[in-house]
Formats: C-alpha cells, sequence, structure tokens
C-alpha cells in the first residue's frame, strides 16, 4: 500500500503478473530472447503511427464537467493534462501532469458518491431534514482542515446532494432518510447533482489526479526501442503510451495497446510471426487466469453492481453471463459507464436498471456497439494466437472470452495486454538507464 494525500492505495504488483504468465510459457527461450532484442532495436519512428492531427490536450483547471464535454466532442478516451502555469517550458515533464481518460473520471465520481453516501448515512441528520447549509458547512470544514483527495470530495459530493435534496429537486414531505434512498429519489437527476450542481461541478481534472490514482505520463521519444512501449503497455499496465516530439515538450501521437496488436495482425507472413501464431494459447500460458478466478457479472444484476466490481477489482471489462453454467450473452466495459452520463434521458431509473436492460437500451441507440456489448469476441482454449490476434484486431476489441462447450461457458479472459506479452520479456536493468529521472519502482503505479 502507499500513501497519496492521507489516502491508501492499492498499487497493483507488475511483477507478479508478468513474472507468472511468463512462468507458465512453453516457448523455446531462445526465441523470446531473439524477439525480445529484435524490438530493442526497433525504434518507435519506424511503427506507423496513425496521423491524428493535432493532439487534443486539457488543462489541469478546466472543470471535470467540461472534460467530459471535450472527450466526447472529439470521440476520444483520454487526453493529456496540461499544467496551465508551465505553458512556456521547453521541458515536457514541466508541461505535462498526468493523462486524465472517461474511466478515471467515472470511478472518481462513483467513489466520491459512496463517501457521500457513507457521510449520509453515518450522521445522525438527514439530508432533508438537514438543509443545504450545513451540508455545505460540512463540504468547507473539510477543506478548511485541510483534508484533501477523496475526504474532502465527500464533503463536497455531500453538499452538493444535499443541497439538491433540501432545494427540492426531489424532496417530497415523506423523503426518505438514508442515502441509497435519497439517491432512488432523486432519480434522473442524482447524475445531474453529481456534475452540475456546486460545488461538485467546479471540481478540475487537477483534483481528479491528486485524489485519484490515474495513470502516469510516461513517454517515449522517437528514438527509444519498441520493446520499452511493448513493456509499458504489458507489464507496466498503460493502455497508451504518449509520443514526444523530438526536441519539443509536446505530445505527437499516442501508441495503444490496440494499435499494437493491430500492428502484430499486420505481420502475417513474416516467419518469426507465423511460427508464434500458430501455436494454441496454452503455450502462452494463456487464458492467463482459470475458469474459477474469472470475475463476471449476471445478467439480471445492477448495472451499477458492475461498474463497483470493475472498480473494486482494477479491471476494465466483464463478462455478462447468464445460468449456473456462467453462458456467456454479453459484456460491459467501463467506458461503457460515460452512457449514464452522456445519455441520462435513456436511462430515468439507472439505480434499478439491469446489465441486460442496460446493453439492450445501449446497442438499440448505438447499434455499432452491438458486436462489443451483445455479441463479444470470443474463442475456444485450443485456439491458435494468430487467430486471437485476428480477432482483436478485425474488431477492435479489448478483450476475447474463452468459451467452451455448446453452451458458451466461458472458462478464461485473454486482454490486448496479454498477448502483447507474449512476445517480449524485460531483460535486467532495461528501464534503469531510460528513466534517469524515475526509479524502477515509480514505474509499478
Amino acid at each position: 500500500m502507499a500513501q497519496q494525500d492521507g489516502v491508501q492505495l492499492r498499487m497493483p504488483s507488475c511483477d507478479a503478473y508478468f513474472d507468472r504468465i511468463q512462468s507458465k510459457k512453453k516457448l523455446p527461450h531462445s526465441l523470446q530472447e531473439s524477439l525480445t532484442s529484435s524490438f530493442a532495436r526497433i525504434p518507435v519512428s519506424s511503427f506507423p503511427l496513425v496521423p491524428c492531427g493535432k493532439v487534443i490536450e486539457i488543462s489541469a483547471d478546466t472543470t471535470t464537467v467540461e472534460a467530459i464535454r471535450v472527450l466526447s466532442e472529439h470521440n476520444i478516451l483520454a487526453a493529456p493534462v496540461t499544467n496551465p502555469h508551465e505553458i512556456t517550458s521547453t521541458e515536457w515533464k514541466e508541461h505535462y501532469l498526468g493523462i486524465i481518460d472517461y474511466p478515471a473520471i467515472i470511478l472518481w465520481v462513483l467513489e466520491s458518491a459512496e463517501l457521500a453516501a457513507a457521510a449520509l448515512t453515518a450522521g445522525s441528520a438527514t439530508a432533508a431534514g438537514v438543509g443545504a447549509g450545513a451540508l455545505g458547512a460540512l463540504g468547507v470544514g473539510a477543506v478548511a482542515m485541510g483534508a484533501t483527495g477523496p475526504l474532502a470530495v465527500a464533503g463536497l459530493t455531500v453538499a452538493a446532494i444535499g443541497a439538491a435534496v433540501a432545494g427540492g429537486l426531489a424532496a417530497e414531505s415523506g423523503m426518505a432518510k438514508d442515502a441509497p434512498a435519497a439517491a432512488d429519489s432523486l432519480g434522473d437527476d442524482f447524475y445531474k447533482v453529481l456534475l452540475q450542481e456546486e460545488p461538485f461541478k467546479s471540481t478540475t481534472v487537477k483534483s481528479i489526479l491528486q485524489s485519484f490514482h490515474s495513470a502516469p505520463f510516461i513517454p517515449v521519444a522517437q528514438d527509444s526501442s519498441m520493446l520499452t512501449v511493448l513493456l509499458l503497455l504489458s507489464k507496466y499496465r498503460l493502455k497508451n503510451v504518449p509520443v514526444i516530439e523530438d526536441g519539443k515538450p509536446y505530445v505527437k501521437n499516442f501508441i495503444t495497446q490496440s494499435a499494437v496488436v493491430q500492428g502484430l495482425n499486420k505481420c502475417k507472413g513474416c516467419n518469426w510471426f507465423d511460427f508464434i501464431a500458430a501455436r494454441p494459447l496454452s503455450d502462452f500460458g494463456l487464458p492467463f487466469m482459470s475458469c474459477d478466478e474469472v470475475i463476471s457479472i449476471k445478467s439480471d444484476e445492477l448495472i451499477l453492481e458492475a461498474f463497483k466490481r470493475m472498480k473494486d477489482n482494477q479491471i476494465g471489462g466483464l463478462p455478462v453471463t447468464e445460468g449456473t453454467t456462467k453462458k456467456l450473452v454479453g459484456s460491459v466495459s467501463i467506458r461503457d459507464i460515460r452512457f449514464l452520463l452522456l445519455k441520462p434521458r435513456l436511462f430515468s431509473d439507472f439505480r434499478h436498471l439491469t446489465v441486460l436492460d442496460f446493453i439492450k437500451t445501449i446497442t438499440s441507440a448505438e447499434t455499432e456497439l452491438a458486436n462489443t456489448m451483445a455479441n463479444p469476441a470470443t474463442c475456444a482454449p485450443t485456439t491458435c494466437l494468430g487467430s486471437v490476434i485476428e480477432s482483436l484486431a478485425s474488431r477492435s476489441a479489448h478483450r476475447i472470452y474463452v468459451v467452451e462447450g455448446t453452451d458458451q461457458e466461458i472458462v478464461g479472459v485473454v486482454t490486448l495486454r496479454d498477448v502483447i506479452s507474449c512476445f517480449v520479456y524485460e531483460p535486467s536493468d532495461h528501464f534503469n538507464d531510460y528513466f534517469k529521472y524515475k526509479t524502477k519502482e515509480a514505474l509499478n503505479w
């Protein structure tokens, strides 16, 4: 555990994951050494980056609501966060503070709401009875005492919810006297309260970066090796790696997990790739988790429980199952929760919305998501790695579910991160010279 602003953070163990999956591989060690050595000699500049025009950046003093609007308007899931006080700096370390994405915002909102609900429930007074003044004082008091991070946010969220309840957004004379029931009464105004009422709507992106453990900003230069990129995207759990333009402190582009897998898919016909691609998943220790370890959600459970389960287990998606055999019927990811914020009219009773109804509602309104949510990518335990890569690349999917039997029972999950880890391992002290300003431990975020 680590401490940040008085709040304990659970830090994932990169080495434990990578060492375990490496130990289960059945590939010749000489092949692994050859591949790792080859990727170490390939510069980032040779990777076919997709032209992205101007990289969208978000200033640290941007409000959360505005950040969501920017991400949505540009149809992107993440953006680098700039330091508004260092706009003239020639050092990227001074120019950027981190990366903000939908999952970070949404998980932060959920965590803040949970803390606020706990604060309301623990109090002797009710939301409707105390009113905005006293609840507002709670938020101000948290800040005045020097509280930061989720503790202060909890106070602010309590103030926002209390102000809305006391102000009559959903206040009937028989208002329930506990936080969950209060949220039920608010109905589709609940997220409106969280994101559009003061003081919550004034919360900045910088506050989220400070109070919620989001992805670190770890860029590479154009002359960096692709081995470094592959390790950052697999062992060190980054979803994307910024590419810094030579001699300039600005992000030129991003290399994502999906882009790497699509790049690998284009290597068909190369002897080294075809040799590896023909091997079954079991030769790589995949699926990494046993069927008993796969975290899933039943179709008749609440969608909010699905997102909470992802948050609690620090994973990006869940298979949706039915019956005792865990028959796969769909998939939801943490980024899907953005629809609760961007399309609240679709979910007027979201606190009672089941996973299946959520999927049906989204796929009927967003037909391009039907293959992702209602018909996710699948493979058999005996499937070769090449087929998995082709399926992930063609569908732009982030994970493929391993199923067997006529009932399509889920027995494992293979992610983009797992696929990338099949091709490389980390040589001793690889990062020691690369990030001289960072220790290796800092990468284990």
